[in-house]
């Protein structure tokens, strides 16, 4: 019997009101001075708030980097994307604007992922203080699924130009319910949380095979020539990892695929997690060379 979407709604209303993790000081990355300004950016589905973190060399002529935060696209905690956003900001030299988007069950899909949208588009705008004509999307779980979506949705409406697409870790087939993506060796973080996110998210089963939501699922089979390059990570120990591989392999038949990142016995969200701050350093570090090579 599948959750009933009041029961799914009421269980991520309360869920919301816990907190947001708290990075340990190790993967942090405090000690990276941050310029940070905050922002309001107009969407169809009403203004959204974001933060601007602004690299060493400044604003003008800067590239401009958009990040999505994950949170099973239910919690609201960008905040927990601060270490990355320094980082990214710090040695890739880009702009970084994080997105504070709205969750489910206030903004459903493909709300999310429109509203999503709309924030590049404004990042995009020549009248920003930076290069928005050198452009990458990224997030981490929910918010690469959104990165995703926005890549598709600049494809298909023919821009703005997306230089790269970051897809850290992210859920891109909803067709198959999480406790079917349990296997030995896995972690069971999402299995129990899984179906809550599901059912808020995108209530109806049949329209999860939707390509914002599930790309990497049997029924998306448009072509992808022409989106923009991407790196995939996943992790070896995450629910979430076949679906990415799938993902990533279908990117490389569109010629679209910058890498594959692999992590090994790492888990979803161990950059927030886990407190192994090599395995964290070596992966950002790998993004951030992708993204400064991508919007030189």
């Amino acid at each position: 019997m599948a959750l009933p979407v009041w029961l799914a709604d009421g269980i991520a209303r309360l869920a919301q009101r816990g907190p947001g993790p708290k990075l340990g000081e190790a993967v942090s990355f405090a000690d990276i001075p941050a310029t940070a300004e905050a922002v309001t950016i107009p969407t169809r589905h009403g203004e959204v708030s974001a933060t601007v973190y602004v690299p060493p060399a400044g604003a003008a002529e800067a590239p401009v980097f958009v990040n999505f935060h994950g949170g099973g696209f239910v919690f609201r905690h960008p905040e927990q994307d601060d270490g990355l956003c320094r980082y990214l900001a710090h040695h890739a030299g880009v702009v970084v604007v994080n997105v504070d988007y709205d969750v489910a069950p206030g903004l459903r899909s493909p709300g999310q992922t429109e509203q999503a949208y709309d924030a590049v588009v404004w990042a995009a705008a020549p009248e920003r203080p930076w290069d928005g004509a050198r452009l990458g999307v990224g997030g981490s779980s929910a918010g690469g699924a959104h990165a995703a979506g926005v890549a598709r949705l600049a494809l298909e409406h023919g821009g703005p130009a997306l230089a790269v697409q970051l897809l850290h870790y992210p859920p891109l087939d909803l067709t198959v319910p999480s406790k079917q993506k349990w296997s030995k060796g896995k972690e069971r973080l999402l299995v129990g949380m899984g179906p809550i996110f599901d059912r808020t998210y995108r209530p109806v089963e049949a329209e999860r095979a939707d390509r914002l939501v599930s790309p990497a699922g049997p029924s998306d089979t448009a072509s992808l020539s022409g989106i923009a390059p991407a790196v995939v990570v996943t992790c070896e120990r995450d629910i979430l990892r076949e679906e990415g591989i799938r993902y990533a392999q279908r990117l490389r038949a569109a010629d679209a695929l910058l890498e594959h990142i692999d992590l090994p016995g790492a888990g979803h969200g161990y950059n927030l997690l886990g407190k192994d701050a090599d395995l964290v350093q070596g992966s950002y570090a790998r993004l951030a060379g992708h993204l400064r090579s991508a919007l030189r």
